[in-house]
């Protein structure tokens, strides 16, 4: 299957409320609309998590932040055009979500995308994508294709044919959270 019929299938389920099994700039992840709560609860059950623990979404551009947030800091602005490999930045304040997908505290992870895969779907769904990996809760998580599990796979509405024979290790991403007053907290490097 080529790229262009992939992500035709991947929007197509997206709207439907359904669930993929897709490559992103780090892991394979279970996505979903981030503004779907039914799609939402759908990960945590197929990843047995309690939903007071956070997902984070992906978008494929800086700007749409600012549709996701309430107040960037300024600061947010330089470590995305500046991080040289994916950067999860926490922001508080989220807005336009999913509430299910917004932690308690009103904050949310977000990632701007450069893989080709994810940052054209979200291009073209023009909704953020929930990415989270594709394992159960408290199993680890698969650094390629070949280690998801059946039972992940099986669970999922649509699985992506792109990178699919890609064996590289996958990386997570670095996070960072901002918090009020323009304070950067390292969560993970």
């Amino acid at each position: 299957m080529d790229l262009e019929e992939d992500l035709k299938n991947a929007v197509k389920v997206l709207k439907e409320g359904g669930v993929i099994l897709y490559p992103t700039d780090t892991i394979w992840g279970l996505g979903c609309d981030a503004t779907n709560e039914k799609a939402v609860k759908k990960i945590f059950e197929i990843k047995k998590r309690e939903d007071s623990k956070s997902m984070l979404v992906l978008t494929d551009s800086a700007a749409k932040v600012e549709r996701l947030v309430n107040d960037v800091p300024a600061i947010a602005w330089d470590l995305i055009d500046l991080s040289d490999k994916p950067l999860t930045i926490i922001y508080s304040n989220a807005k336009n979500m999913a509430p299910n997908l917004i932690a308690a505290d009103g904050s949310v992870g977000i990632r701007v995308t450069k893989e080709e895969f994810s940052k054209k779907l979200c291009e073209r769904f023009r909704s953020p994508i929930v990415s989270t990996s594709a394992n159960i809760s408290g199993e680890p998580s698969p650094a390629n294709f070949q280690e998801i599990s059946e039972e992940i796979k099986n669970a999922v509405d649509y699985i992506v044919s792109f990178r699919q024979d890609d064996k590289s290790k996958a990386k997570p991403s670095s996070i960072i959270q901002l918090e009020a007053g323009g304070v950067v907290k390292i969560i993970r490097e």
